[in-house]
């Protein structure tokens, strides 16, 4: 039996396991993903991070969800690899090349440009992003912004009562998002965001990098908040900075929880 090194790292309760493949050829399923991802049966985690070689950043992150899908980016995982490898770094992911910075307690990413256009999301028809005409039961007229991958996103009330768990799971799979698409629920209390996520291929998640970052460049272009600005979501607070034209900025702690071996051969 060989094993090999994996870590485990969360950002704000978002967990990932880790493997640094950037000396090994190795080849993982999706179906071996799952198997690790699994929390009774295998290690746990939200999504599984493989790094690779990059020919045109430092490293290329391979991001599968729990489900064993693979997707382009995830804002808490290169928050938590940018504090693994230290410094700054260049990640490169399917949804382009992002700058991670690692800081005292975690690590500030520079997320790159949001995109807007309908084809971008990518939506099955051409509509206004900004204020969307659509509606799933009481969720009407969201934004949709592409942050490297697709959010579709609901201002109301009370994000807290929202069926998110019922509803998330509709929304993701409609045939308007023909990459699927993760649906983030927000309010806004002076000037704070407080959001939920139902991400693709995972479900509910304690915190997402990328969601934080999709609802907040939608606020401020719909004129509800100003950047900088806190999300603060179940897992805890990030705060992030976006001015029209520019890259975003996303900040927020990350943990290493611990370090273990395992033989990847026996997964899936």
């Amino acid at each position: 039996m060989t094993t090999e090194r994996f870590h485990k790292m969360h950002g704000l309760g978002n967990d990932f396991v880790i493997i640094d493949a950037r000396d090994d050829d190795m080849d993982l399923s999706g179906a071996q993903a799952a198997a690790i991802a699994d929390r009774h049966s295998g290690i746990g985690c939200d999504q599984l991070i493989v790094l690779r070689p990059s020919r045109q950043a430092d490293v290329r992150m391979q991001i599968f969800n729990a489900d064993g899908s693979e997707v382009e980016a995830c804002g808490n995982a290169a928050r938590c690899v940018a504090r693994l490898i230290g410094d700054e770094t260049r990640i490169e992911t399917g949804g382009g090349i992002i700058i991670g910075k690692a800081t005292a307690d975690g690590a500030i990413v520079d997320m790159g440009k949001p995109r807007f256009d309908w084809q971008a999301i990518p939506l099955a028809y051409a509509m206004d992003t900004l204020t969307m005409p659509v509606g799933w039961e009481d969720l009407q007229n969201p934004a949709a912004v592409n942050v490297g991958n697709p959010h579709v996103i609901f201002f109301v009330d009370d994000s807290a009562a929202a069926e998110l768990d019922r509803l998330g799971p509709m929304i993701e799979v409609d045939p308007l998002f023909p990459e699927k698409v993760n649906v983030n629920i927000a309010h806004i209390d002076q000037g704070v965001i407080h959001l939920r996520v139902w991400e693709r291929g995972v479900g509910l998640t304690r915190a997402c990098g990328t969601g934080a970052c999709a609802t907040a460049v939608a606020a401020i272009r719909r004129g509800l908040v100003s950047s900088p600005v806190q999300v603060n979501l179940p897992g805890g607070t990030l705060t992030i900075s976006w001015q029209e034209g520019a890259n975003i900025a996303m900040q927020g702690p990350t943990t290493y929880v611990f370090a273990g071996e395992a033989d990847w051969t026996q997964f899936g």
